[in-house]
């Protein structure tokens, strides 16, 4: 396929996904805003949906505080894991013991 062909397979893809409408309104209440924002990428970022700035770190921070939770609950699952698996061991060491000394008592 030429680069045109590409090009032209391209836009209409575009076109079909609905995105240069999308790219289109948005551009559009760019322009007629009276006071154009400062910051044109998070106005255009912000009018197709996605979140702020403030929202984005402020999302991070959760995420980040999340993490951490996680990490600590997993570490305290793994602890309680291995402290149940020596407690299981335990228990069959003393269970063996009990099964030796039973055979020497009716031994004798």
């Amino acid at each position: 396929m030429d680069r045109e062909a590409k090009k032209e397979a391209f836009r209409k893809y575009l076109e079909s996904s609905g995105v240069l409408d999308a790219l289109t309104k948005v551009l559009v209440s760019l322009y007629e805003e009276s006071d154009k924002p400062s910051a044109a990428v998070e106005f255009i970022k912000q009018k197709l949906g996605g979140p702020s700035l403030s929202e984005h770190e402020k999302l991070q921070a959760e995420k980040m505080d999340l993490q951490r939770k996680y990490d600590e609950l997993l570490a305290a699952h793994r602890d309680a894991c291995k402290e149940l698996e020596e407690l299981r061991n335990l228990k069959h060491e003393e269970d063996g013991k009990e099964m030796v000394d039973n055979n020497d008592t009716k031994e004798m």
